[in-house]
């Protein structure tokens, strides 16, 4: 079973500026709760006992909203210091608090609900299941996305992840992947996206992933922030 977590909460929010230019992403709110404490919540949820996040852009605000709220799991806070390290960076900077463990990640900036928890005990079981997988995303058709602006990251044929037609990729990532530290092992590099460790394990046929059923609410743009909150859901 999967106890421990890492929330991504460094980014600069700039595509949802000029609140972020005052306000982290991960404090917005959506009906009076911020993305960070919806995802706080449902990793909790989940069963997660452990969650490290990380930090850099307004940095202050987040850590001290974390000292003041009192959540059911223990919470790290991992400061990067001199610059930022995208989301690969960030994951591989806190590998430590894993140890040989599989984790899971996730974006606070999904519009994660209860609906989603069905999914991802799944996708642990399908983890577990299958020796091959060294990390098992969640995804989903683009045409269940509230932003219609999204090309696709992925494609998949039978729970294997491939780009293998980059003009008709008909899935994104929805923001949470469950995945073996030992992926991270190697590499030199301090800063670098995500997307570098997907590229490798789909080399290697070692990507998976699970096709969600529910409707895909990102906190992505301005606009669409502004539209999800008129949303009734």
């Amino acid at each position: 079973m999967v106890k421990k977590a890492m929330i991504l909460s460094a980014g600069f929010g700039k595509r949802i500026n000029p609140l972020t230019l005052k306000i982290p992403k991960p404090l917005l709110k959506i009906k009076n709760e911020t993305l960070l404490s919806n995802t706080i919540k449902i990793l909790e949820l989940f069963g997660v006992k452990e969650v490290v996040i990380n930090v850099y852009y307004l940095k202050d605000q987040i850590i001290q909203y974390l000292e003041k709220n009192k959540f059911n799991l223990k919470i790290n806070i991992l400061e990067e210091k001199d610059k930022i390290l995208d989301t690969g960076g960030g994951v591989r900077n806190a590998i430590n608090y894993f140890s040989d463990q599989p984790f899971l990640i996730i974006n606070p900036d999904t519009i994660w609900n209860f609906k989603y928890l069905e999914e991802l005990k799944l996708m642990e079981k399908l983890f577990y299941k299958n020796e091959k997988s060294k990390c098992y995303l969640l995804v989903v058709n683009k045409k269940k996305s509230f932003d219609k602006s999204f090309k696709g990251d992925f494609n998949i044929n039978k729970n294997l992840v491939n780009k293998n037609d980059l003009s008709n990729l008909k899935y994104i990532y929805t923001g949470v992947q469950i995945i073996k530290p030992e992926v991270f092992l190697g590499l030199t590099e301090k800063v670098f996206s995500m997307n570098k460790i997907w590229d490798y394990l789909i080399k290697n046929k070692e990507l998976y992933g699970l096709e969600s059923s529910i409707e895909f609410l990102h906190v992505s743009t301005l606009d669409i922030y502004k539209k999800l909150l008129k949303e009734k859901f």
